[in-house]
């Protein structure tokens, strides 16, 4: 972003904090062992911010370039444009091209925000294609009025198999049904050189959005990704751009204690290095937030599990991260996490506010066995259990830390999202490999495509088959 360029300012707004010390203290890192990594957590602060102000590091310019109000400018024309004709859209991607949306539609969203009349819904409706299930894939159009639904084809290659095959059919389907205007239904958000929707979007028409070529898909929610969606439901986009803004330049701190991603990231680090705890339990206590841990764990997954580190050598680093949702997981894995292996991390979310409280009736209306919820709330209960999962598995010596939220908005959320790319980052750098890659994924696609008949991976065919 040029130095001229006008960011949005962000108004003072709490930040979420971070509590670190039941794994930096008691029965988890002491400091001698924080000690032995000094040199590493130096070398990666000062390669995040040396890339940082060459604008190498693509995701971390999202947040203010986007922020820049003539850079958004066309992203949310286009998401008034798709409010002003349509009623639906619909997501068609796979991995980073969904969950970002479908993380913030859960997390800012009415819960049931499709459901919802028109009257009461902020904005369009939206649905996700992404796995590439028939089932699901003809139940979702049956049910669509196509008259009123744009399709929104997220795609950098665009030729991501689970996200082409669904394309080809709704593109079939679009042109038969309206032959004159099918185009219009369409939009891709796509790599602005490379790929095959743009030399489709060229032939036939169909009006794009740029995914900055420097940010991997796992990373790209704050770009049109992400961006378009949330402005279709009608989200507060300059607050989660401002938020993401702000963690940013917390996430540049020299001090570890003023740093929560160095902090995570080199927190994950020994303890899997050094502890064996080689598990990130991804542990909030709100529903919105249910989303977010299936965006995380894409993210960590994919951007640390390595076979190799930087230079070539073999190392085979990570750490399985494993979603939850609190307090629904108290009761189908919390006995694991408190009698079984000690090999976890848990990374507790907590959310402070959730509007209304919801206070339980007075003793006289509540039968006599229970009365002990007068006087409190369903969001106190909620947060009592939340305390209370924590101090139990702390109690056992398990290694736990704690992200708080005073409340669960754009801003927060946008604080929230940053904070994980940045520690996944320097996590990424302090194991010395690359967390941008994910060359794993790679044999299981061209495999497919062998079975599949594309051209050029015929010999993938041929050894499963065995010849």
């Amino acid at each position: 972003m040029s130095k001229s360029a006008k960011s949005f300012a962000r108004k003072p707004a709490p930040d979420i904090a971070f509590d670190f010390s039941s794994g930096f203290g008691r029965g988890g890192i002491t400091k001698a062992l924080q000690n032995t990594y000094k040199k590493r957590l130096r070398l990666s602060l000062e390669r995040v911010r040396r890339e940082v102000a060459n604008g190498e590091l693509g995701f971390w310019k999202l947040p203010a370039v986007y922020g820049d109000k003539a850079t958004l400018a066309p992203v949310r024309q286009a998401a008034k444009n798709l409010r002003s004709r349509f009623d639906n859209l619909v997501i068609i991607g796979i991995g980073g091209s969904a969950l970002g949306a479908r993380m913030l539609k859960d997390a800012l969203a009415h819960p049931y925000h499709n459901e919802l009349p028109d009257s009461k819904r902020k904005g369009m409706r939206l649905y996700l294609l992404e796995n590439n299930d028939p089932a699901h894939f003809n139940a979702l159009m049956s049910h669509l009025d196509l008259k009123r639904t744009v399709f929104n084809v997220v795609s950098k290659s665009g030729s991501t198999a689970e996200t082409a095959s669904q394309f080809i059919l709704v593109r079939d389907i679009l042109k038969r049904r309206f032959p004159d205007t099918w185009a219009q239904h369409l939009l891709f958000t796509t790599d602005p050189e490379k790929g095959i929707l743009n030399k489709l979007a060229a032939t036939d028409g169909i009006q794009t959005l740029d995914v900055p070529s420097d940010v991997g898909g796992r990373f790209s929610v704050l770009s049109p990704v992400g961006l378009l969606p949330a402005l279709a439901l009608g989200v507060d986009a300059s607050k989660l751009l401002a938020g993401a803004e702000h963690m940013a330049q917390r996430c540049l701190s020299d001090s570890i204690a003023d740093n929560p991603a160095l902090a995570g990231a080199l927190l994950h680090i020994i303890a899997d290095q050094q502890l064996g705890r080689n598990m990130v339990v991804a542990f909030p206590y709100a529903d919105g937030l249910k989303a977010w841990t299936e965006w995380f764990c894409q993210l960590w997954a994919e951007s640390l599990g390595k076979a190799v580190d930087e230079s070539g050598g073999e190392v085979h680093t990570g750490t399985t991260p494993i979603k939850t949702l609190g307090a629904i997981d108290q009761h189908s894995q919390m006995q694991l996490y408190m009698e079984g292996p000690d090999d976890k991390v848990f990374m507790f979310i907590r959310n402070e506010s959730f509007g209304k409280p919801l206070a339980f009736p007075p003793k006289s209306r509540i039968p006599e066995a229970l009365q002990y919820f007068a006087g409190h709330s369903m969001q106190e209960l909620l947060l009592a259990e939340q305390t209370a999962s924590r101090f139990a598995l702390n109690e056992q010596k398990r290694m736990t830390y704690q992200v708080t939220l005073p409340k669960l908005d754009a801003d927060t959320l946008g604080q929230l999202v940053f904070w994980a790319e940045a520690m996944t980052v320097f996590a990424g750098y302090l194991y010395g490999v690359n967390p941008f890659d994910q060359p794993g994924v790679e044999l299981g696609k061209q495999f497919a495509y062998g079975l599949m008949g594309r051209a050029g991976f015929e010999s993938f065919s041929r050894r499963i088959r065995g010849e």
